[in-house]
């Protein structure tokens, strides 16, 4: 698992330190990008997760050069690196502002070349691009919806992959059907899976919280926590397509707006939770 995939979080049961990648995202930011130990501890207690997974989950994050220790006025904690701040306001953008791209977008398609001897860059090009939303047409042509041109030259550009690329603009003159072609260019059938999977799980959190809205703050915090920890893939893995190319039964849209709700209801009893538990 790459760095980037560390953080943007994969599908499947929610680990210890995917959760806690989400409680740096969340609150660490505005501490200074630092939590005590003790407070991580205290947060993830109220997420269900021991010390002892605590502590090794910190741990592998600080291996992976996403977490550094650091004492603020003698006290133990450990502070975001600039690799994981970078890729985390990256995620900002993608999770709570990304938009779906309508038909006047057009579309963005990206043509590489990399040398054999640079292979190593050739897979880190492969990886953005898929992080960023791109399918494949062929080899070392990729396409995407044009609206994400300049998120994809800025992050190319700051992880110098930008020196193999060309970029082109243009509309698609299909001979065929271009639903079908769109479906050949992205696994629309693994992403429709995953946010079934997500809705599954989501759906009865929302039943429960329009059944008693006035839930302890704990289970607020609990419940944003593990939601943002749950969706902050699918915006990776989500080229945001035009709606009329997609299937008939897409359920994108139903878990976009799933999640919207939900974050709506949570985020500010979460964070309030939150803010005591860190200055306890």
């Amino acid at each position: 698992m790459t760095v980037v995939e560390e953080v943007a979080g994969q599908a499947g049961a929610l680990q210890p330190r995917q959760l806690i990648v989400t409680l740096y995202g969340l609150y660490a930011r505005e501490h200074g990008s630092w939590l005590s130990v003790a407070a991580v501890v205290r947060l993830m207690a109220d997420l269900g997760v021991e010390e002892s997974a605590v502590r090794s989950s910190i741990s592998r994050l600080k291996r992976r050069g996403l977490l550094d220790s650091r004492r603020v006025d003698g006290v133990a904690g450990y502070a975001l690196t600039e690799v994981a701040e970078e890729i985390l306001a990256d995620g900002d953008a993608r999770i709570f502002g990304r938009r779906r791209a309508d038909e006047a977008d057009g579309w963005l398609l990206v043509v590489f070349s990399v040398p054999e001897s640079e292979r190593d860059r050739r897979h880190q090009l492969r990886s953005q691009l898929t992080r960023l939303g791109f399918g494949t047409v062929a080899p070392g042509v990729w396409v995407a919806p044009d609206h994400l041109a300049d998120e994809a030259a800025e992050v190319l550009g700051r992880r110098g992959l930008a020196g193999y690329v060309e970029f082109f603009r243009g509309a698609h003159l299909a001979l065929g059907e271009v639903p079908d072609t769109v479906a050949r260019w992205w696994d629309l059938d693994h992403l429709h899976a995953r946010y079934a999977e997500f809705l599954d799980r989501q759906e009865p959190v929302r039943e429960r919280r329009a059944a008693d809205d006035g839930a302890a703050p704990e289970q607020a915090f609990a419940d944003y926590v593990r939601l943002l920890t749950d969706w902050r893939g699918l915006p990776y893995a989500d080229p945001g397509l035009p709606l009329h190319l997609l299937p008939a039964d897409w359920n994108g849209a139903r878990a976009a707006d799933l999640f919207a709700d939900l974050s709506g209801r949570l985020t500010g009893p979460a964070h309030d939770h939150a803010r005591r538990l860190i200055g306890a």
